[in-house]
C-alpha cells in the first residue's frame, strides 16, 4: 500500500478517474490530478475532506483528463502543471475535442513538465516520469509524503532514473492512461504508438517494487506486480522481465 492518502473520483461520459491526494488523511494540503470534468463535485469533495488544493497535476491533455482544469484552478488558485509538448492543447482545448463532448474552458498552464522533474508541494514528494506512447507528452507522478524539500531542478532529465530504493515502496504512481487494470492505453488515437509505451510500461515496471500502487486514468486500482503477472498486454514484457526479476522481493498480491 502506498504511503499517501488517494481519493478517486470517476467524472464525465467516458469515466475518468480523477484523484485528490494528499501526504496523510489529516493532511490540510492536497493536489488534484487530471480533473476531467465535473468541476463542482471535485470542488466539493475538497471541501468536505476540508483540503486545500494547491496543484494541478496533467498526466496528458486528452480532454476527458482536462475538461475541469480551468473552472478547478480558477475556484482554487491552484498552479497548474502540464506535459510540456501538450501545453498547447490545454490552451486551445475545444480545437482537440471530438464531436458530442464539452464545451471545455483552455487554460495556460504555469508549469511544465517533461520528465525527469522532481518537487515538493502540499507535502508532497513528486517525481515526474515520462511515459509516452498514448500520448506524445505522457508523464506518470510517482508521489510520496515528503520528507525534505526538494528543489524543483534537482533530479536529471528523462532516462536517467536510479535503481528503486525502499522509499519507492511509498510511492503512488498516478499513471493517466499509461497502464490499467488487465489492460493498457490505446495507441489508435494521434501520436500514439505501441512500442513507445511498452517501453513506458517496462520503464516503470523495472523502475518500482512489484506492490506499488498504480492508480490509473479508468478503471479500477491496481499494482505493477498484478499487471505485470496477469495483464495480457504485457506477455511480451513478462519474458523480458519475468517477475521474480523485477525491484522488490515478492509480487504484489501474494
Amino acid at each position: 500500500m502506498s504511503g499517501v492518502d488517494v481519493r478517486s473520483f470517476t467524472v464525465g461520459p467516458v469515466q475518468e478517474n480523477s484523484y485528490i491526494v494528499r501526504a496523510s488523511a489529516d493532511e490540510r494540503r492536497a493536489v488534484i490530478v487530471d480533473p476531467g470534468e465535473e468541476a463542482d463535485r471535485l470542488l466539493a469533495a475538497a471541501e468536505s475532506l476540508g483540503v486545500e488544493i494547491e496543484a494541478i497535476l496533467i498526466t496528458h491533455c486528452h480532454f476527458d483528463h482536462i475538461g475541469a482544469v480551468a473552472p478547478v484552478a480558477r475556484a482554487t488558485g491552484a498552479r497548474v502543471y502540464c506535459p510540456e509538448i501538450e501545453r498547447g492543447v490545454l490552451a486551445d482545448v475545444m480545437s482537440w475535442v471530438p464531436p458530442g463532448f464539452g464545451p471545455f474552458e483552455s487554460w495556460e498552464a504555469e508549469e511544465t513538465v517533461a520528465g525527469g522533474e522532481r518537487f515538493t508541494v502540499a507535502g508532497l514528494d513528486v517525481e515526474v516520469l515520462f511515459t509516452p506512447g498514448h500520448s506524445p507528452g505522457h508523464v506518470t507522478y510517482a508521489i510520496a509524503a515528503t520528507r525534505a524539500r526538494v528543489p524543483m531542478d534537482s533530479v536529471s532529465r528523462p532516462g536517467s532514473r536510479q535503481a528503486p530504493n525502499e522509499e519507492d515502496s511509498r510511492r503512488a504512481l498516478l499513471s493517466g492512461d499509461v497502464l490499467f487494470q488487465g489492460s493498457v492505453g490505446r495507441v489508435d488515437l494521434p501520436g500514439g504508438d505501441w512500442a513507445v509505451l511498452e517501453r513506458s510500461i517496462e520503464g516503470l515496471v523495472r523502475g518500482f517494487p512489484p506492490q506499488t500502487m498504480v492508480y490509473p486514468g479508468h478503471m479500477g486500482v491496481t499494482t505493477l506486480g498484478r499487471e505485470l503477472e496477469t495483464n495480457p498486454f504485457l506477455s511480451e514484457l513478462r519474458v523480458r522481465v519475468p517477475v521474480a526479476a523485477a525491484p522488490g522481493a515478492t509480487p504484489a498480491g501474494r
